[in-house]
């Protein structure tokens, strides 16, 4: 049997991955000592990666496919086909961000202001690639973690950071001064993998359901009896990715009506409909939305 290899990111993006695969329907069993976890699907194995490390792996083909975040195919470098953008993170559905940042009272207002200065960083090819364009020189040194405290304790001028609200830079003291790049986690495949038509077909369901599934996570389904002569007051105000979908109940001058709506609509949506004739109104949860 054929078998696709399937790298997981380890870290930060473990458990929201293994969480957003649960919804498009595989389950990932993870204990906390194994680095090969049991999926169940016979045609894929799995492997747990760092995900600074996982555009090497696929590039190499030692995976067919994995997801890592498109910052760190940017700083390996790596020659990998991008299957889909998949917007997700442990603390919200946003774009990660890359910024430069300096202590509140630093004099540092603007990149011009970085030549001759030093930068610390985990994304550190990316990072001087970036300052190069930019025709500033400055000295970047990789960080091998705590970086935020590098900066407050003087060992560089500048640190050149992850954040997605930019909360925690500002509780430490930090001030940012510039957004280098967005990043997104991404589901990457091998080049000679996506050649293969069998391997292929099953990237492309799995980035199918990811996908779906993410989507779905912020609509929900509405069903809702409406009077036939108040179906129209009802449908100007309704919502939906196509057409709702509307049906005669039996032997009854009611409506049926069906929709799907973005979830954060449905708290001023619900008492809308009601005032328009609608009754009977119930949520549901969405698992894919294809």
């Amino acid at each position: 049997m054929q078998q696709l290899r399937l790298g997981v990111p380890k870290g930060s993006l473990q458990d929201a991955t293994i969480s957003l695969f649960q919804k498009s329907g595989w389950r990932i069993s993870l204990s906390s000592r194994n680095y090969f976890p049991e999926i169940n699907d016979s045609s894929i194995s799995c492997s747990i990666c760092r995900a600074q490390e996982m555009s090497r792996y696929v590039e190499s083909g030692t995976f067919d496919v994995g997801l890592t975040g498109k910052d760190w195919i940017l700083e390996n470098g790596s020659q990998v086909k991008v299957v889909a953008d998949l917007i997700y993170s442990k603390v919200s559905q946003r774009p990660t961000r890359w910024v430069l940042a300096v202590p509140l009272e630093s004099e540092i207002k603007e990149l011009a202001d970085l030549e001759g200065k030093k930068i610390s960083t985990e994304l550190t090819n990316f990072t001087r690639s970036y300052f190069k364009e930019q025709g500033v020189n400055v000295t970047v040194e990789f960080s091998w973690g705590a970086t935020e405290a590098k900066v407050i304790d003087g060992l560089c001028d500048a640190i050149v950071e992850v954040t997605e609200t930019g909360s925690t830079m500002r509780a430490n003291g930090l001030r940012i001064v510039h957004e280098l790049m967005q990043s997104n986690t991404q589901l990457i495949a091998n080049v000679d993998s996506w050649k293969d038509p069998w391997k292929r077909e099953k990237i492309e369901q799995i980035s199918l359901l990811l996908q779906g599934a993410l989507k779905a996570e912020n609509m929900v389904g509405l069903k809702m009896n409406v009077p036939e002569d108040k179906v129209g007051n009802v449908m100007e105000i309704l919502p939906s990715l196509n057409a709702p979908t509307v049906s005669h109940l039996y032997q009854s001058e009611w409506l049926a009506i069906e929709v799907v709506v973005d979830k954060d609509q449905v708290r001023e949506l619900i008492p809308a409909l009601m005032k328009r004739g609608a009754e009977g109104i119930i949520e549901y949860p969405l698992y894919k939305v294809i």
